[in-house]
């Protein structure tokens, strides 16, 4: 149980590192034929299950500090690959494992036993792989070698999955075409692009519709920082928006991450922001309801209710029909819970309406959802009393640091 008092928010953090980015660099890491020193490596349960996978698949992997240096050796030390809780760990890692000519079980624990992987089975089998699911869902079998050639996805559940596609792509004996239906959270294939890009492989986007990716390529070893997580520091800002100031470092407002729209959110309720090199200062202001489409960043639903309840009027924000398959049924976990503390929340179709105005206090359950329980502490800024936030433990996921930070911030908690 983690309990948060109604509380002033004042001083400056600095943001964990993206851990969407750095799985993409540990898998991109064990797949060179070098080795790789990856910069700014913050713990979390999602980027700790990526350096095992990556393990397992072959590579070599030590620790200092912050930094973590790997080895490629695509020789799998392992034929069952545990992702965890990690849904692009298992969307990204399957393609991988498909690259290698023996047989490979990729599992998953808790939530992930309940997130749809079947958009995968067909691509992969147009690419030449034999897959097998349990009814679309984790363990999942493959054995390759992924071939290339032409598959078409759907890309209206997840862009996850033509994540896994386009990082293992490279690899592939002939180049691939990718035709994409109705691609959701856009931004996160920039991100992966812009990755491959960094370590020197190539692929072509042609309108978000068809991607192409030429085969026999190979990444190049480098170092590499890995930027600070927009996903992260959104809570952090919200909390700065609520309660006074906050100063958030480690976070590029020229990063391709979709979350960096939590800016346009924050000054559109009310909040005064301020820009510097890698750093955002929030500053509380009088807040008002405000209108956001979070389709291509649904990830920040969770803050952008912790703020929209605070927020006087009726916000109304898009995207909701994207929460179903996340750690939580996300749409519906914000209504239980935060019906719990006074905040009334609908959705009608792909809206969600949240109804700004008193939050009373009381006590609200995490769903292991590592958002929902972020958000619990945002909230609790100017709640009438307390909020008791259980199983607050899940914030591990992908901010371990979370609570130990948001306390430095409280002055008075």
């Amino acid at each position: 149980m983690q309990t948060i008092k109604p509380t002033s928010i004042s001083g400056s953090l600095e943001a964990p590192a993206s851990k969407s980015m750095m799985q993409r660099a540990i898998a991109i890491a064990a797949l060179t034929k070098g080795t790789c020193v990856l910069h700014g490596y913050s713990p979390s349960n999602d980027s700790d299950a990526a350096l095992s996978i990556a393990y397992n698949l072959g590579a070599t992997i030590s620790k200092n500090g912050d930094t973590v240096i790997i080895t490629g050796n695509f020789s799998p030390r392992s034929h069952v690959l545990n992702c965890g809780e990690a849904g692009l760990g298992i969307r990204m890692f399957t393609p991988i494992a498909s690259l290698h000519t023996n047989p490979i079980i990729l599992e998953g624990e808790g939530s992930l036993t309940t997130r749809p992987i079947h958009h995968l089975e067909q691509p992969l089998r147009d690419l030449g792989v034999d897959i097998k699911t349990n009814k679309g869902f984790v363990p999942i079998s493959v054995c390759g070698p992924l071939q290339g050639g032409t598959a078409e996805l759907d890309g209206s559940l997840s862009s996850q999955i033509l994540t896994g596609l386009l990082l293992a792509s490279p690899l592939a004996k002939h180049d691939t075409r990718f035709i994409v239906k109705d691609l959701k959270s856009k931004p996160y294939i920039d991100m992966t692009l812009q990755i491959m890009q960094d370590f020197g492989v190539e692929a072509h986007n042609a309108d978000y519709t068809t991607f192409t990716v030429q085969g026999n390529q190979a990444y190049t070893a480098r170092e590499y920082t890995v930027e600070g997580d927009w996903s992260g520091a959104s809570f952090l800002l919200v909390a700065g928006a609520l309660g006074g100031s906050i100063t958030v470092h480690n976070i590029s407002i020229d990063s391709k991450q979709a979350d960096l729209a939590i800016l346009t959110a924050i000054r559109d309720a009310g909040a005064e922001i301020s820009l510097a090199h890698n750093s955002v200062q929030v500053s509380k202001k009088e807040l008002r309801a405000f209108e956001f489409d979070a389709t291509e960043c649904p990830d920040l639903f969770p803050p952008l209710v912790a703020l929209a309840a605070h927020c006087k009027g009726v916000t109304k924000i898009k995207g909701a029909s994207r929460l179903k398959h996340k750690e939580s049924d996300r749409a519906t976990v914000l209504q239980t819970e935060f019906a719990k503390i006074g905040t009334s929340i609908e959705v009608d179709a792909d809206t969600m309406l949240v109804y700004g105005g008193t939050v009373s206090g009381g006590r609200i359950h995490a769903h292991n959802d590592h958002r929902i329980a972020m958000a619990g502490a945002c909230v609790a800024i100017l709640a009438d009393s307390a909020i008791e936030i259980e199983n607050p433990e899940c914030v591990a996921k992908s901010y371990p640091d979370f609570f130990a930070d948001f306390a430095q911030i409280c002055t008075h908690a």
